[in-house]
C-alpha cells in the first residue's frame, strides 16, 4: 500500500504535488520505488527541477546539550525542466537507491524507537524551492545484520532504543556524515553491564560491526577491551555462531574485569 503526501499548492492557481511510494519496506542497498504526481492548476506552470532524496533526523552535540538536525544524505534529480499544463496531470516515476550505510528502522516488523528516515520531494519553480514533508520508509536489516541482532536476542539481550549521531567512527568504511547506535539491555548473567551499543557500517560486500560496552558505575575503568570492531561478509556470515562469538567476548572482558 503506497504512502501519499500532498505538498502545498505552488502559488495562487498553481499546481499541487503528491508523492506516492509503491513500497515503503526496503533494505540497505535496495531501491525505494514511487512516483511524483503533479496536478496542474488553473494556469500553465514551468517546473525548473524535480528531485527526491533521503533524509534522517540525527543528534548533534552542541555545547552541553544535544539537538536534532535533519540531514539529507542522498538526492536524485528526476529529469530536467518541464511544463505542467493547466488541469493536466504529470507523473514522474522514480527508483531511489538506498545507501548501504542507511540505518535500520524496523526489526522483526517492529519500529525502532528514535528512528526517523524518509523520502523528501523537492520542486523548483520560478527560482523558488518547495519541499514537502517526510514520507517515512521502513529499513529492514540485511540477512548479515539480522544474524548479529538475532545473536543478541538469543543471549537474552533486550532492545532499549536506537539513535543516529552526527560524526564519524574511526577505522570504519563510513561515508555518511552520521551513524546509528542500537542499544541493548543485558540479561542478568552479565551483571556488570549497563548496556551494549551496536553499530553497522556496511557496503555492498561486507560490513564493520562496532560494539561498545557501557559499564555500571564503579565496576571497571574505561579500557579498550570494552570496545570491539570486526568485519562480517554479506555472503559468508552464516558460517559463524554469532551468539557464541559475542558471549566469548563478553565473558573474556567480564572475567578480566571481575564482574561476571
Amino acid at each position: 500500500m503506497g504512502f501519499k503526501k500532498l505538498l502545498a499548492s505552488l502559488g495562487a492557481g498553481g499546481a499541487s504535488v503528491e508523492t506516492v511510494l509503491t513500497e515503503e519496506n526496503v533494505v540497505p542497498g535496495g531501491v525505494v520505488q514511487g512516483e511524483v504526481r503533479i496536478q496542474g492548476g488553473s494556469v500553465d506552470q514551468q517546473i525548473e527541477g524535480l528531485s527526491v532524496g533521503l533524509q534522517a533526523r540525527v543528534e548533534v552535540e552542541g555545547g552541553d546539550q544535544e539537538v536534532k538536525q535533519d540531514v539529507e544524505f542522498t538526492k536524485q534529480r528526476l529529469g530536467g525542466a518541464f511544463e505542467v499544463k493547466a488541469g493536466a496531470v504529470h507523473v514522474v516515476p522514480f527508483g531511489l537507491e538506498i545507501p548501504w550505510e542507511t540505518p535500520v528502522t524496523a526489526i522483526a516488523g517492529q519500529q525502532l524507537r528514535g528512528m526517523n528516515i524518509g523520502v523528501t520531494t523537492e520542486l523548483e519553480i520560478a527560482r523558488a524551492v518547495d519541499s514537502g514533508d517526510l514520507d517515512p520508509i521502513n529499513v529492514h536489516p540485511l540477512p548479515s545484520q539480522q544474524a548479529i541482532l538475532d545473536a543478541f536476542l538469543q543471549l537474552g539481550f533486550r532492545f532499549k532504543s536506537a539513535d543516529m549521531e552526527r560524526g564519524h567512527i574511526r577505522g570504519t568504511r563510513q561515508q555518511l556524515p552520521f551513524y546509528q547506535e542500537i542499544e541493548f539491555f543485558p540479561p542478568q548473567q552479565y551483571r556488570g553491564l549497563n548496556q551494549v551499543e551496536l553499530t553497522f557500517v556496511a557496503d555492498d560486500r561486507e560490513m564493520d560491526v562496532v560494539l561498545e560496552m557501557d559499564k555500571k558505575p564503579g565496576l571497571f575503568s574505561e579500557s579498550s577491551d570494552s570496545y570491539k570492531a570486526f568485519k562480517v561478509g554479506h555472503h559468508d556470515f552464516a558460517a559463524t555462531d554469532w551468539a557464541a562469538y559475542l558471549n566469548q567476548w563478553l565473558a573474556d572482558v567480564g572475567g578480566r574485569r571481575n564482574w561476571l
